[in-house]
């Protein structure tokens, strides 16, 4: 298994409420030339977490940052006129953080970041580090 130093909140950069699925996710990765999609998991509009790249094999969604991360995808985030936000409903938001937990306690060295943090991409349409500062935990 290799090391996990962080994990990655992402998001389609698709409207608010527009379902799309994980083997439409892949097509565009694939169409971009990824050998598959990039995302470790998706999370559904309806709250329901999939499984994307296997975690034993390097993601491809965080350029530079991918050897040692994994990235978690949800639905979403742009608003309906297509402007950047946090479109995370409860049920995805609850998806987010139970993902998040189980997987830090798995790999307890692993930093939460959003993609924001390494790129100037918008993306996951919010600050993680102040999302999850609020979060009860």
């Amino acid at each position: 298994m290799r090391e996990i130093n962080d994990i990655i909140i992402h998001c389609t950069a698709t409207r608010k409420n527009r379902h799309y699925t994980v083997d439409q996710i892949r097509r565009w990765h694939l169409e971009r030339g990824f050998e598959d999609i990039g995302y470790h998991f998706v999370i559904y509009l309806d709250g329901s977490l999939h499984p994307g790249r296997p975690v034993d094999q390097v993601g491809a969604h965080a350029y530079g940052h991918n050897q040692n991360s994994i990235g978690i995808c949800y639905v979403g985030g742009l608003d309906r006129r297509g402007r950047p936000s946090n479109t995370l409903n409860k049920a995805q938001e609850r998806t987010l953080v139970t993902l998040i937990k189980t997987l830090q306690a798995i790999y307890p060295q692993a930093a939460l970041h959003g993609h924001n943090d390494y790129s100037p991409k918008q993306c996951p349409c919010f600050n993680v580090a102040e999302w999850w500062s609020r979060i009860d935990r």
